[in-house]
């Protein structure tokens, strides 16, 4: 479409020219306008992309050169489109030859560096010269400025995903660190998430101090709890963070001793003795763990064993962890392991825990913790009436994890939101459903799903993955749609299939795409298609 509109443009300014070189001569400088076009200043940066009309301004008069280097110049470097659009209507007028003057307005919209910049200056042509009205004009604008926003909501949308990963990749990264003893490690790891300024910045800050007490750094890590809690008064490491704070304070003063640091593995093959041997007396021990300063992995292992045990009691500390009567690392352990070693009860307070809160990561975490247990209800329910999209779009995942094909599909003919359908694409694809594939590749009437679902369908591989690309290639007329059934042939190394549509493919572009793929596979099928096309 914005070829047709270049392509329109300069017909009309073609038809304008000849019909200005037939009727009249250069007017004579005396019925010059008292607004002629204004030569480009020394401040706009000369343009060199113009071979036509450079050539042709070489031979020229001064005033023909100027006219047509005010049409080139302003055309490629001015902001105001329209201001462009009157330099180059003025130079097709006051030009001696008229004919020039419309190639050069041509070749500068073609090589303008910004080629949206020169689509808009085509277009503005076109309604300049044709019958578009000023609210045909204001409507197009506007809808511009929408696109132009929706596209900045994207990208901000984008960069916020960004940002999260990188707060989850530096966090993990504190956390093994400190699992290893590795404590100025972690120290640098936390302190990235602080810089982030994000709402695991007070996590941040009692593990960093924690690091600094561990490498001696006892005024250090008095500052970092003081930060914590004056900026965070309402976290939930507080109560953590006065417990470091008072053996921060007994320690300080004393020598470091590495050796002392291996207790915690004595602790917890002691732990895991006493849970089998006595398991009722180990739960208030373990709950002691759980409350004071021990590293995350005590605390991890203290859950572990709290987990595999039958005592009723120690079943009501792992829930009330879960509900969040601890720190959130300890909460999020409780809850993975209420779904890896709870019975019905576990999973009941899990959907309890779910429904009470707002908390999206931890819902995130309960919905894989249902996959884990199999609660295929649970998450199709949360796939169907969760008003967080992000949330439906999670447990549409779990459910793929457990080949939930029809409930998929249920999902799929009833949901509203573009984004939550590509996730019931992506699920249909990790649980293999060939046929409801198949089915949206074909039929699926929005082009951005479609497309998403012939390149997955393309990953499934086989032949009869094969069959259906190569009939959607020769049904398809979207561009976009036979190029990723293209890419699918490759990557599912099907050469006959990519041979089959070359040496019936008319389109030149689309078969040069083809070739170049064939050109890198290696097969005899592909070689001797190209020994065929050089023998030609």
């Amino acid at each position: 479409m914005k070829t047709q509109t270049l392509r329109l443009t300069l017909m009309m300014a073609g038809a304008l020219a000849m019909t200005i070189s037939a009727s009249a001569q250069p007017a004579p400088a005396t019925t010059i306008p008292a607004t002629p076009p204004v030569p480009v200043t020394s401040a706009v940066p000369p343009v060199t992309t113009v071979p036509a009309a450079v050539a042709w301004a070489t031979a020229a008069d001064e005033a023909r050169q100027q006219a047509l280097s005010a049409a080139r110049d302003t055309m490629v470097w001015a902001p105001d489109v329209q201001q462009a659009v009157t330099a180059a209507r003025d130079a097709m007028v006051w030009a001696p030859d008229v004919q020039q003057a419309v190639t050069a307005a041509r070749d500068a919209m073609v090589w303008a560096p910004d080629v949206q910049q020169a689509l808009a200056a085509a277009r503005d042509v076109a309604a300049t010269w044709g019958p578009q009205s000023d609210r045909d004009r204001e409507v197009s604008r506007a809808q511009r400025e929408k696109e132009d926003a929706q596209r900045e909501k994207e990208r901000e949308k984008d960069r916020e995903q960004r940002d999260r990963e990188r707060e989850a990749s530096y966090y993990d990264q504190g956390q093994q660190a400190l699992d290893s003893s590795r404590w100025d490690r972690a120290v640098s790891s936390f302190e990235r998430v602080i810089e982030m300024k994000t709402n695991k910045t007070d996590a941040a800050l009692y593990w960093k101090a924690y690091a600094q007490n561990k490498l001696g750094q006892r005024p250090e890590a008095l500052g970092t709890i003081n930060t914590l809690t004056k900026d965070y008064p309402r976290s939930r490491y507080l109560n953590d963070a006065k417990a470091l704070e008072v053996e921060v304070k007994t320690r300080s003063g004393a020598q470091v001793d590495p050796a002392s640091e291996n207790d915690e593995e004595m602790k917890i093959m002691a732990l895991n003795a006493l849970a089998n041997s006595a398991p009722e007396d180990a739960v208030p021990m373990l709950q002691k763990i759980l409350q004071g300063t021990g590293s995350p992995k005590l605390k991890a292992q203290a859950l572990f064993v709290l987990a595999q045990s039958s005592s009723t009691k120690a079943r009501e500390v792992l829930v009330n962890i879960a509900k969040g009567n601890g720190n959130p690392d300890l909460q999020m352990r409780a809850v993975r392991y209420l779904g890896i070693h709870g019975g019905r009860e576990s999973r009941a307070a899990l959907a309890e825990i779910y429904a009470s809160s707002s908390d999206v990561d931890l819902k995130k975490r309960i919905l894989n913790s249902f996959m884990v247990a199999g609660e295929k209800d649970r998450l199709l329910s949360a796939a169907q009436n969760e008003q967080n999209t992000e949330l439906r779009a999670t447990a549409v995942q779990q459910l793929g994890v457990m080949g939930a094909h029809d409930e998929l599909w249920s999902l799929y003919q009833k949901e509203s939101s573009v984004d939550v359908k590509k996730q019931i694409i992506r699920a249909l694809f990790t649980g293999g459903s060939l046929t409801r594939l198949t089915e949206l590749a074909k039929s699926e009437q929005n082009p951005e799903l479609r497309l998403l679902a012939v390149r997955n369908l393309a990953l499934m591989g086989g032949k009869r993955t094969g069959d259906t690309l190569i009939e959607i290639y020769n049904t398809d007329k979207n561009p976009e749609i036979r190029k990723a059934v293209i890419n699918g042939l490759f990557v599912s190394n099907n050469p006959e299939g990519l041979v089959g549509l070359a040496r019936k493919e008319q389109d030149l572009a689309m078969k040069k795409d083809i070739v170049q793929k064939l050109s890198n596979m290696h097969s005899k099928a592909a070689t001797d298609y190209l020994v065929e096309l050089l023998s030609k």
